[in-house]
């Protein structure tokens, strides 16, 4: 599972999901569900929401390791 810190991201900021999905050109639902780990977005989208936090990929987005690895 691909886990995210965009709601802390966003807190730091004081940024709305609204506010995000603006600056990053996609819907607040969008946001939602990646938030809520329901869509894993494309590479190019991830890229563009650390680009838009100003930090690395992997400051965003994490694999978490399967549990029998």
């Amino acid at each position: 599972m691909i886990k995210n810190r965009i709601k802390v991201l966003r807190a730091e900021r004081d940024w709305t999901q609204e506010e995000l999905a603006q600056r990053v050109g996609v819907s607040r639902q969008a946001i939602i569900s990646i938030e809520k780990y329901k869509y894993t977005p494309s590479l190019e989208l991830a890229f563009t929401i650390a680009k838009i936090f100003q930090v690395a990929i992997t400051d965003v987005f994490v694999q978490e390791a399967e549990k029998d690895e």
